[in-house]
């Protein structure tokens, strides 16, 4: 009895203590996210320069210098392209600045000459051109130098509603404030930029050795389906990652080309933002397109138009051609399942974790489908056999 009441006792201590170390565990997890999600974003560009490692060791250039030529490269040629066209992105940033509220403006005023309508109740334009009934009194002032509100001192005045210029700007600066306390301070985006860039080398020197201490933290029986699942997940954010980089570059270039032959403002800043979005599957491309056909409305609704059309042919290119070309197998995400986690990790992590979503549930549903196949693999031994 007595052995019995203590083997409960320790099952029970055993458990609280379970509980309490995933409670810790958690604790930490969420107090060092920012730095998790870094660590992710380096462990990712690591797969793409080991790539580059590979490559070079065939030509027997050693790891050890393969994989810090091939990123400091990198840096080297973005850097040299930044002074370049750095010039260029300054004089049309300002531009950008300054048109931007004279395109929302234009936009409020065509919405206004049509009558409203749907685009007017769902941007809340209805009441903006209805004079207010204090103007309306102004005007009536008679000829004997009365003003309208001595005339009529006990109407009200009806509030005038706000311009979609103001509401939107101010929306915008409050995204701005919040973008900014994401990232935080300069040095601290700096500091996280070097410590991607140094996670990328050292994990692309020698990954077997990160690779068999993870392995080391499972039991010996999961090992060879853990080693199964890591290299399926490496192979394939691999493949995405360049992918999306040589999109980026690709889209970034030809969207600064349609903006320029279309005459829009600032097309050099508005491609480089629509590259660096690609980034960003499904969201990036709305989010890089809504400035574009802004800046249009500066000259016109048709240019804005023509703008809008580009933006979605060359997302069709690319989903169509660019893309299959590139990626022939594909990391099959359901669109919905992936905007609902691009969603949840913005909300939760803010801008870093919209970076890391798709990678991030990209790896969780390769793991999920091995550790299904598996087990659907185990469940048939006995059915065969039968």
């Amino acid at each position: 009895m007595t052995d019995t009441r203590s083997g409960q006792r320790y099952d029970a201590f055993r458990i609280a203590m379970m509980v309490v170390g995933a409670a810790v565990l958690l604790l930490l997890l969420w107090q060092t996210r920012i730095l998790v999600l870094t660590v992710f974003l380096g462990i990712l560009f690591a797969l793409a320069v080991s790539a580059g490692a590979d490559r070079l060791a065939r030509w027997r250039v050693p790891r050890g210098i393969a994989a810090p030529l091939i990123v400091f490269t990198f840096v080297g040629l973005v850097a040299a392209f930044g002074s370049w066209i750095g010039p260029t992105v300054r004089k049309q940033t300002v531009e950008l600045r300054t048109k931007l509220p004279e395109a929302l403006g234009k936009l409020e005023q065509w919405v206004g000459s049509r009558g409203g309508g749907v685009i007017a109740t769902i941007t809340g334009l209805g009441d903006t051109t209805a004079p207010a009934q204090g103007d309306s009194v102004v005007n009536a002032a008679d000829s004997s130098g009365r003003t309208g509100i001595a005339a009529d001192s006990g109407a009200k005045a009806k509030p005038t509603a706000t311009p979609l210029r103001d509401r939107l700007l101010s929306q915008l600066g409050g995204f701005g404030r919040q973008f900014l306390h994401v990232l935080g301070s300069t040095v601290a985006v700096l500091a996280g930029i070097v410590l991607v860039i140094f996670l990328s080398i050292y994990f692309a020197i020698d990954p077997s050795v990160y690779r068999r201490g993870l392995l080391h933290l499972v039991p010996p029986g999961s090992r060879r389906q853990t080693e199964e699942i890591l290299t399926a997940i490496a192979v394939t954010l691999r493949k995405w990652l360049v992918t999306q980089l040589i999109a980026m570059v690709v889209i970034g270039t030809v969207t600064t080309i349609v903006l320029m032959a279309l005459k829009v403002r600032a097309a050099v800043p508005l491609g480089i933002l629509a590259g660096l979005l690609e980034f960003v599957p499904t969201l990036g491309p709305v989010l890089s397109a809504v400035p574009a056909i802004a800046m249009g409305f500066v000259d016109s609704p048709q240019k804005a138009l023509a703008v809008g059309i580009a933006y979605i042919g060359i997302q069709f290119l690319e989903n169509h051609l660019l893309i299959p070309i590139l990626m022939k197998q594909g990391l099959n995400l359901p669109p919905a399942l992936t905007i609902i986690m691009q969603s949840l990790m913005a909300l939760v992590f803010g801008v870093m974790g919209l970076l890391v979503a798709v990678p991030m549930l990209a790896a969780i549903m390769i793991a999920a489908q091995i550790l299904t196949n598996h087990e659907d693999a185990r469940r048939a031994i006995p059915a065969t056999k039968a």
